[in-house]
């Protein structure tokens, strides 16, 4: 994906020496940046800069992260990657469950950060309806309900290819584990992490039969599973 150079990034943080990373690192890379320092300053940002996404720190000197997510949810869908010190799950939990588009634990690698940025922008703009996904060696062919990896067939059950056609739909974003209970077994099993992790143990011994450590289906401990795009 090339980089428009009016692509719009605001940066919403209160610490100057990480805008001034954040800056120097996104405009080498031919984006438009703007910079709030403070909750109520990255709202108003929002509405003067019409920005593409937003990087969002977690703790603001007037409002949390999470509010500042929430009342931008209330009228956009802009996406929004979250930057925090925070490793704790229940962190990640709520600003994905909150709105948050992905999250970056701090320090966290420029190439990192670009491949987040590049994959929340493509999931902003509206694509083909067409029913095979491709991401590396791996083929999902929903029309004919075929997976293929290395252009040999995977032998999926039927809720096995559910998982990962839910995973593909998100490809490169976390899908936390309510929303994918929620999605596969109904709202009466949100809390049954096990179920999680006892498909896509299958899922990933199926892939690595045919291409040893593929690492395809990535888990975000506590938080949720996400497609690697290669």
């Amino acid at each position: 994906m090339n980089i428009d150079i009016k692509t719009r990034i605001l940066i919403i943080d209160d610490e100057t020496s990480v805008c001034r990373f954040l800056r120097h690192s996104l405009e080498a890379n031919k984006f438009d940046v703007s910079e709030g320092h403070t909750g109520n300053e990255g709202l108003q940002k929002v509405i003067e800069f019409k920005p593409d996404l937003v990087l969002l720190d977690y703790g603001l000197p007037d409002l949390s992260g999470i509010q500042v997510l929430e009342r931008i949810r209330e009228w956009s869908k802009v996406p929004i990657i979250f930057l925090t010190v925070r490793d704790a799950e229940e962190d990640k939990v709520k600003a994905l469950d909150n709105g948050a588009d992905d999250y970056l634990t701090k320090p966290f690698s420029v190439p990192e950060l670009l491949a987040r940025i590049r994959v929340a922008l493509r999931h902003s703009k509206p694509e083909m309806d067409t029913p095979v996904f491709k991401t590396g060696k791996l083929e999902i062919d929903r029309s004919a309900h075929l997976v293929r990896l290395n252009g040999k067939e995977v032998k999926l059950t039927a809720t096995e290819y559910s998982l990962l056609c839910l995973l593909a739909k998100h490809a490169g974003k976390v899908v936390p584990h309510r929303t994918i209970l929620n999605e596969i077994w109904g709202p009466n099993a949100v809390e049954h992490d096990h179920y999680l992790r006892v498909y896509f143990s299958q899922i990933r011994k199926k892939f690595d039969s045919i291409v040893k450590d593929t690492d395809l289906v990535e888990t975000e401990s506590g938080v949720g599973y996400r497609l690697k795009i290669t």
